[in-house]
């Protein structure tokens, strides 16, 4: 009666989401094994950049922590126009396009593709690819397969970004209450998750950060200061300098934080949300110093790297902002500062990738300015 092995079982386990790839990739490699690479980007509205999310691939990735505009991309443009998904038996068509993906996916000798976009309620949310070395591979039978297959993943995707997004949702309701008590505005909050977020790729092969966790890291890093729903207006409002009892009582802001967390996470049934760490992490040591001088003590490797990300990333859109007490400074004299305070407040992978970006740190500026009108 129970003879028959249900071989997509292991999807109901609790494998993250990399590792499901993973394993339906194996499970069409048994039936289409000239199927080489089967990848996911995911597509940022604000900022209309499509990103490289999580692969499955034979060989070394093409495209791991990339990013380029969709506007930049004609043919991807007209994927999404036409709604529906884009085959190409013989990928030297794209021979003379200039996109540098183009080129990445030529280098490691991919010879046909399938391209179907996501949506999740309508909305454009990112691209499915399976990349073959082989050329015209994509035939009806094949495409009627891949079809089915596409839209488990695309659900899977889905699964786990709702999952991702509905906390990221929830703790963002909470942080906007303290966002209209405080200083900072949303600006700040897209401005300082962009740079975590460049400061992120640069040092990822270090600290072996994949797109996933990147990723994470991006979408995390608006909700560090979400334990300033617990400090008392009498002084996160205060205008002038905090007494010493004053100070200990904001420092709280930090553990306070990774208790709302924790409650968040427990009340939604998120304990073992494979990402809460990062989050976690975030509001807990934003505030710790290279050298120890921090809230919690922390020194150097003690620090995680997603919390060392977010306090340079924060402290140089807080100098370089307006701030009802302070000008904004120039980028130029942000950078002098963050350098002086390398090792022993801030780290210096961390400030050198920050400052290694800084067309893209002028680009994010420009995009995300204040707007004091409202």
């Amino acid at each position: 009666m129970f003879e028959h092995q249900d071989v997509l079982a292991a999807l109901n386990g609790k494998l993250p989401l990399p590792k499901k790839i993973e394993y339906i990739h194996g499970l069409l490699r048994d039936r289409f094994d000239f199927i080489d690479r089967v990848s996911i980007a995911i597509y940022d509205p604000k900022t209309d950049l499509l990103k490289t999310f999580v692969h499955s691939s034979n060989d070394e990735d093409p495209l791991i922590l990339y990013s380029a505009r969709l506007a930049d991309s004609a043919s991807m443009k007209e994927i999404l126009k036409v709604g529906r998904p884009r085959v190409v038996n013989d990928l030297n068509i794209f021979s003379k396009a200039p996109a540098e993906h183009t080129r990445r996916i030529a280098d490691l000798k991919y010879k046909s593709s399938y391209t179907m976009p996501m949506f999740m309620n309508g909305e454009f949310f990112g691209f499915l690819f399976f990349n073959s070395h082989r050329r015209n591979v994509f035939d009806e039978t094949t495409l009627h397969y891949l079809d089915m297959v596409g839209h488990l993943v695309s659900l899977l995707v889905i699964h786990d970004m709702s999952t991702t997004r509905s906390l990221y949702a929830i703790v963002k309701t909470a942080a906007n209450m303290t966002l209209h008590r405080d200083v900072e505005t949303g600006a700040h909050l897209d401005r300082m998750s962009n740079f975590a977020r460049l400061i992120a790729k640069e040092v990822a092969k270090k600290y072996q950060l994949n797109d996933e966790l990147v990723e994470h890291i991006f979408l995390f890093s608006p909700l560090h200061d979400i334990g300033k729903i617990g400090i008392s207006d009498s002084i996160l409002l205060k205008p002038g300098k905090l007494t010493k009892a004053e100070f200990d009582t904001m420092k709280t802001h930090a553990s306070k934080g990774g208790e709302i967390i924790d409650m968040m996470l427990g009340n939604l049934g998120l304990d073992a949300f494979p990402h809460a760490e990062i989050l976690r992490n975030i509001a807990l040591y934003h505030h710790e110093a290279i050298n120890g001088s921090g809230y919690n003590g922390l020194m150097d490797q003690e620090i995680p790297i997603e919390a060392k990300i977010v306090a340079v990333a924060d402290v140089f859109d807080a100098l370089t902002s307006v701030r009802p007490y302070k000008e904004a400074w120039s980028n130029d004299r942000a950078f002098i500062f963050l350098k002086s305070m390398v090792g022993t407040k801030f780290d210096n992978d961390c400030v050198a990738a920050l400052i290694n970006c800084r067309a893209e740190v002028e680009a994010i500026q420009q995009r995300f300015k204040e707007d004091h009108l409202g």
